[in-house]
Formats: C-alpha cells, sequence, structure tokens
C-alpha cells in the first residue's frame, strides 16, 4: 500500500505519444511489477497506461523502475518448427554473415530470451527497438524468425555502410549510427564500449575453438594415414599450442 501511495492515478487527455504498444511489465526496484499495456515519460515519471482505456493510468519515477519485460502471460509468438541455431544458419547464409557472430550479437544482447525487453523498449533476441523494426519489415519481434530476420539484416547493413568494419557496426548496432559518426568510431561510452568489447571476445573464442577442433581434426587425419597412434599425435598438437 505505501508502494501505491506514490503513484498518481488520473484521467487526462494524451499530449505526447505513446511508447511500444503491448502488454508489458514494470519491475520496479522495491520488488513489486505492474502490468500496463502501454507507456510514455512525462518529466520525471513514467506514465503506465493500465488497460485498453487510454486514460487510466499511473504515474511511477522513471529511478524507481528497473526493467520493463513482456508480459508472459500474453498470448505467445507462433511456435517455429525451427531451432534458434537453424535460424540463425538460414538467416546467415541470406546475408552472408558468420552465423558465430549473430550469435554472439544475440548473447550479448538477450542471453538467448527470444521475450526480453530493455528498459529502454527493445525486444526479442537481438533486441530491435519498435522504430527499427517497423523499417525493417519485423511483423513480430517475438518471433524468433522474424527478429532474427530483421536483426541479421540490420547488422548487414551496417557493415556495409562502415565498409565491414566489424567494431563501428556493432558500436552502432547499440548506440546508432548517429553516434558513431558523431565521434567518428565507437562513441565514448562505458556501455557502447564494454558491448562492442563483449561480442568480440565471445566471437574471437568460437573461431579459436572452431581452429582447434580443426587442427586436432587434422592431426587424426595425418596419423591416421601414417599408421601413428592418433592419440600422441594429439598430445603432441596439445603440447606445441600451449608453447606459443
Amino acid at each position: 500500500m505505501k508502494m501505491l501511495a506514490q503513484f498518481v492515478l488520473g484521467v487526462v487527455a494524451l499530449s505526447a505519444p505513446l511508447l511500444a504498444p503491448g502488454a508489458d511489465i514494470a519491475v520496479l526496484r522495491n520488488g513489486f511489477s505492474i502490468r500496463h499495456e502501454r507507456r510514455e515519460v512525462v518529466g520525471s515519471v513514467t506514465r503506465l497506461y493500465l488497460g485498453s482505456d487510454k486514460n487510466g493510468y499511473v504515474d511511477v519515477p522513471t529511478s524507481d523502475i528497473e526493467s520493463f519485460e513482456a508480459d508472459l502471460s500474453a498470448p505467445a509468438a507462433p511456435p517455429s518448427s525451427q531451432s534458434v541455431d537453424e535460424v540463425v544458419n538460414a538467416v546467415s547464409g541470406r546475408h552472408h554473415l558468420d552465423p558465430d557472430l549473430i550469435n554472439s550479437v544475440i548473447h550479448a544482447e538477450s542471453g538467448f530470451n527470444p521475450r526480453a525487453v530493455s528498459p529502454k523498449g527493445a525486444r526479442g533476441l537481438m533486441q530491435l527497438m519498435p522504430q527499427t523494426a517497423s523499417r525493417l519489415g519485423v511483423a513480430n519481434s517475438f518471433d524468433p524468425s522474424d527478429n532474427l530476420e530483421g536483426g541479421t539484416r540490420y547488422l548487414r547493413e551496417l557493415l556495409e555502410r562502415y565498409n565491414f568494419d566489424l567494431i563501428k557496426a556493432l558500436a552502432a548496432y547499440n548506440a546508432g549510427p548517429g553516434r558513431v559518426e558523431q565521434y567518428h568510431g565507437v562513441p565514448p561510452y562505458y556501455e557502447t564500449q564494454a558491448y562492442v568489447a563483449r561480442i568480440i571476445r565471445d566471437f574471437n573464442r568460437k573461431k579459436l575453438a572452431e581452429r582447434k577442433v580443426a587442427l586436432k581434426s587434422a592431426g587424426y587425419q595425418k596419423s591416421s594415414a601414417q599408421g601413428s597412434p592418433p592419440a600422441k599425435q594429439t598430445a603432441a598438437l596439445d603440447t606445441a599450442q600451449s608453447s606459443h
């Protein structure tokens, strides 16, 4: 009840555009949560519209809101017959990008949660903002296939825009192309710098793991062709790699 005393209930005419529509949950720092249909920022508060009645709302200090999440009690996205890996491989092939790169972006953006919603309203596996999703023709950002198609296409557009400079493309994906152009590279924002470093590190780790597997496989095939015990060849390869 104490928390409710902080809210201002009211009936007003709308005076500003509403943000992303759809049933979401505002998670508060005190542990409470509020389901709402839409929201907008009004000064230092976030106005949460509670239902189909556009005039019923509560005002919550924006600083008291921990995050926004999708209301999982709402109808789920249509089930896909494909796994996320299958979709990633398909969209990566269409847009000529390494699927490991897309997986690294997904890991950083949503942790592979197709229902993820950021405090700023980005949605789905690759965290598409509503206006970006609309421009890319994404009908449902919570649908893995739609989201991955749009996010992968957007990343490809950014790579082409920056002459395939992956660092700049990732920075633009996080902070927006305008900021990258303003600072002629990665903006001086900790969040963006950490985001780019996290993806590059994860992507490089995947590539190194693949290389190690390929080297071991090559060593096994060579030892088999020469009639040498495969185990000894593998051990020798590991020793050689650890010395560098």
